[in-house]
């Protein structure tokens, strides 16, 4: 099965974790980098191209800084990435280097990738790089980023970067082996699972959360990421990041770690971008009906099914569609603003005009911005 996935591979996202990158005590750990570089290399050699998210710049600051915890405060935070930020660099740079080639910094936030302008301008600067034969090294950009703008975590953020950059595979190296029945640093009884066929709730409720003191995500947020990544139609594989040797192995097709196959029920990229990297602002609640008409007729939300409207937002922003049990079972953009929409609740499509005094459009959200979730 991983052989017939893998061969049709052209574009990977490796994301590679802070505990992999960093020693017992927290810095660095250029062994490592070394090793993983040297597979990477390997992989551009038989004619693959890698797009690297990384974590470790919080680390490496700390490191430097001499702080003997993960920092606490935002500014301290933003201060470690700003130093370590150049240090992990640096060490990539070094460890490339050694193989003929070169690497780019590229930091994002959650903004430059809500925008569709600049979603699509990032995706053309990678394009462009990795037409270069440069290998692009993405991070959140810490020194700068606010919690209303995070990614979360960088597994979030790698699986997003699938969709930037039509990769056809997300590689996340980890610090456990894969994906497994129960928390193994707790339970004895934790058994590896090889292949998983599709994230329900079971599935994520056994992922558990981080037991980390150097990242920020544990393997729930991994599951969340091969979730996400699987409803553009790429898989997900999650391996031991510090084995030997663990890039080519998971190229060639060796059963390591946990396969999570995409979902058979996957979107196209602009509805992707509009399903998991832009954040509601807002949600509006239909009725019984006209969810029954969203979820299997694939039809336009009318301004008739709608119960109320929560939130305040401009028309073309990312909503929640909920039903009258309050579940999201839709996300959309909106062609009218919120307080258009509290006016136009209950009524006919050919009363708008009458009520707001003009006319965008006879729906809410039309089908073609709309992702059933």
């Amino acid at each position: 099965m991983r052989k017939d996935i893998l061969k049709n591979v052209k574009r990977v996202v490796i994301k590679i974790g802070s505990r992999v990158l960093t020693d017992e005590n927290g810095a660095l750990d250029l062994a490592v980098i070394d090793r993983l570089c040297t597979d990477i290399a390997a992989l551009r050699q038989q004619g693959l191209q890698v797009v690297l998210v990384s974590s470790g710049a919080i680390a490496a600051g700390r490191s430097e800084l001499g702080l003997t915890e993960k920092p606490k405060t935002i500014p301290h935070k933003q201060a470690a990435a700003a130093i370590g930020q150049t240090r992990l660099m640096r060490a990539y740079e070094n460890a490339m280097a050694g193989h003929g080639l070169k690497v780019a910094q590229v930091l994002l936030t959650s903004e430059d990738l809500a925008s569709r302008q600049r979603f699509l301008n990032a995706r053309a600067t990678l394009d462009a790089l990795l037409g270069f034969g440069v290998m692009p090294i993405i991070n959140e950009n810490d020194t700068v980023v606010v919690e209303e703008i995070k990614f979360g975590d960088n597994d979030n953020l790698s699986a997003l970067v699938t969709n930037v950059s039509e990769s056809e595979l997300l590689l996340i190296l980890t610090d456990i082996d894969g994906y497994f029945s129960a928390d193994p640093r707790t339970n004895p009884d934790a058994r590896l699972i090889s292949v998983v066929h599709g994230i329900t709730r079971e599935v994520e409720k056994a992922a558990g959360g981080s037991a980390s003191t150097v990242g920020t995500g544990g393997m729930a947020t991994k599951v969340a990421a091969a979730k996400t990544a699987g409803k553009n139609g790429v898989p997900t594989i999650i391996v031991p990041g510090k084995k030997e040797g663990i890039i080519s192995a998971v190229m060639r097709g060796v059963d390591v770690g946990t396969l999570f196959l995409p979902s058979v029920d996957g979107v196209n990229r602009r509805k992707h971008w509009i399903a998991f990297t832009l954040k509601p602002a807002g949600r509006i609640v239909v009725d019984d009906g006209a969810r029954h008409v969203l979820k299997n007729k694939c039809k336009s939300l009318l301004p008739s099914g709608i119960q109320k409207v929560e939130g305040r937002f401009e028309r073309g922003a990312c909503i929640r569609i909920c039903g009258a049990d309050d579940q999201e079972f839709a996300r959309g953009l909106s062609d009218y603003s919120s307080s258009d929409i509290a006016k136009l609740a209950g009524r006919k499509s050919s009363e708008i005009e009458d009520v707001l005094g003009y006319h965008y459009s006879d729906v809410i959200v039309h089908r073609d911005n709309m992702v059933i979730l």
